[in-house]
């Protein structure tokens, strides 16, 4: 973490332009919390979502489209989930036991955490008036607990608003990409940041989830951001 703060913001802000939000950016877990996880996980899609904290560093320096990233892992605190759902500190994660979140002092982490990224994303937001907000997440090719491959290469989420999604699905695919409604699971079970700073508030976004696989190199992600940060111009210029 940066002075303590479970976030940073990258890049400079200016009203009415697109923005970049990941909850999942970091695999950093604080020195007083330990997980007990087994060896290697902490690098793994259980821990942060792989490749994305390249992609939006790039998309804010190289695009303008200014970040504000997570600096904390999603297994010390998921702030992609609401504050009273139950895997908010997760004990299990596909598949994987969390053995130091069983019992944890969950209303500290939230304390110490959840509540200071979401007080500074809302603050954030409210000064930057966004006219697209760009929710970035990567996935794993497979589940460990699925024997299916998922089939995308870009997925979108969302729950009750799907107007900028429709745009993008249909961007992306003119590009010769693969992409679709996510699956196993969509935005009306698992859009919670988004729920909160923008369905809530009337903003537009774009929930965007890139398969891990192909942002694991700068190269790849300076490929990615360059063509997310075109596509969601054009979304917002078809809302117009």
């Amino acid at each position: 973490m940066i002075d303590g703060l479970p976030y940073k913001q990258v890049g400079e802000t200016k009203r009415g332009g697109l923005v970049c939000v990941a909850d999942h950016a970091s695999n950093f877990v604080p020195e007083d919390v330990s997980l007990g996880l087994a060896k290697g996980l902490i690098d793994s899609h259980i821990a942060v979502d792989i490749g994305v904290n390249g992609v939006a560093e790039r998309m804010a320096r190289r695009h303008g489209i200014p970040a504000h990233l997570a600096l904390v892992s999603r297994l010390v605190v998921d702030l992609h989930r609401e504050e009273d759902h139950a895997a908010v500190v997760p004990t299990t994660s596909d598949g994987h036991l969390i053995p130091g979140n069983i019992g944890a002092d969950v209303e500290g982490r939230l304390k110490s955490y959840y509540r200071p990224y979401h007080a500074a994303l809302e603050k954030w937001l409210d000064e930057a008036a966004p006219e697209l907000i760009i929710s970035l997440h990567s996935f794993t090719p497979k589940l460990e607990t699925s024997n299916e491959q998922r089939p995308w290469e870009i997925a979108l989420l969302y729950n009750t608003d799907d107007r900028a999604a429709r745009h993008a699905i249909r961007l992306f695919g003119e590009l010769g990409l693969n992409v679709g409604d996510n699956e196993p699971y969509s935005g009306t079970q698992l859009n919670a940041t988004m729920n909160r700073h923008a369905e809530a508030k009337g903003r537009y976004y774009c929930a965007i989830e890139v398969r891990q696989d192909l942002i694991a190199t700068r190269a790849e992600q300076a490929r990615f951001a360059a063509m997310i940060a075109d596509v969601c111009g054009r979304v917002a210029l078809a809302l117009d």
